[in-house]
């Protein structure tokens, strides 16, 4: 029996909560790059995660040994989403918070194609193909209609396209968890993989890449811990007990607030430029993730 329930106002202020934190979570990264390179940083506060989440199961009595479980596919997820979080680390090196924050959120629509491929049950209807091309065709604005090449817009490119492939890397960690059997574990044990993976994964590359030079601040020490705890433990706590408790399609959709914060955050923090295209095709970016999250499902009964 399906006790979820549809979202009440307690819903609508954990997903706010949720949004502003990955959304303005680029713009922490930015505002600390003198000191640290965003992949340090990433590896660091992965690992505060990390060991919180291995306490809290801990605590609740759940299985730490992940060797016991699908480990082939949990290490496949946590390289991807190693790699994932290097690629953003690398594209902000390069581009802007907000082009890194909406190129990112296009996972649902790669996420869409992936599970259309690999579950029968989940073929896209035509409303959610609309969807898909408009979201590709934001994506193709937002990079075709900005100014004449120069190398600074050629840097800025780079940067964008290691955004869209972590958005793409993110879509394949989701359909790889739904088609293997990371999808009859506990979430936080599937968390574990991932966090576990990141952290020794990203640590990795920053000491072979040598990017370990921190210079240490009050804010950088503060800015590391909190998104250790808060984000990278805190929310997914948030995000879990959400898909618990409530619709879990319902609560997927709202998700699209993510990237409208971050660029919000980036704009205001940041003093980021935006040009007309990339508004235009971020908005169209949006509204097809939105159209393919929000369109009826078709059901198919005796093959029909």
């Amino acid at each position: 029996m399906n006790d979820r329930k549809p979202l009440d106002l307690t819903a609508f202020l954990c997903i706010a909560l949720l949004c502003s934190l990955w959304g303005g979570q680029q713009v922490l990264f930015k505002l600390s790059i003198q000191d640290i390179h965003p992949n340090m940083q990433i590896a660091l506060r992965t690992s505060i995660g990390c060991v919180l989440l291995a306490a809290f199961m801990w605590h609740k009595g759940v299985s730490l040994a992940l060797w016991r479980g699908p480990w082939r596919a949990g290490t496949l997820v946590g390289v991807l989403f190693a790699l994932e979080w290097w690629m953003i680390g690398e594209g902000l090196r390069h581009t802007s918070a907000s082009h890194v924050v909406v190129f990112l959120y296009t996972a649902p629509i790669f996420t869409a194609l992936g599970l259309h491929v690999w579950r029968p049950d989940e073929r896209l209807n035509w409303w959610q193909w609309c969807g898909v091309f408009i979201c590709f065709s934001g994506i193709g604005l937002a990079f075709l209609g900005s100014p004449a090449p120069t190398p600074l817009n050629a840097r800025m490119w780079l940067g964008d396209c290691l955004a869209l492939g972590a958005g793409f890397l993110w879509a394949t960690t989701t359909v790889i968890i739904r088609c293997s059997g990371l999808a009859g574990i506990a979430a936080t044990q599937t968390t574990l993989y991932q966090l576990l993976g990141g952290a020794l994964g990203i640590m990795l590359l920053c000491l072979l890449l040598g990017q370990t030079n921190i210079h240490w601040s009050p804010f950088l020490i503060s800015s590391i811990l909190g998104q250790g705890v808060v984000i990278s433990f805190f929310s997914l706590l948030v995000w879990f007990w959400l898909l618990r408790h409530y619709l879990a399609s319902r609560v997927s959709i709202f998700t699209f607030m993510a990237p409208l914060i971050g660029v919000g955050f980036s704009v205001w923090l940041l003093d980021e430029p935006l040009h007309s295209e990339f508004i235009w095709g971020a908005l169209m970016v949006m509204a097809g993730v939105i159209l393919v999250n929000l369109a009826p499902q078709t059901r198919r009964v005796n093959g029909a």
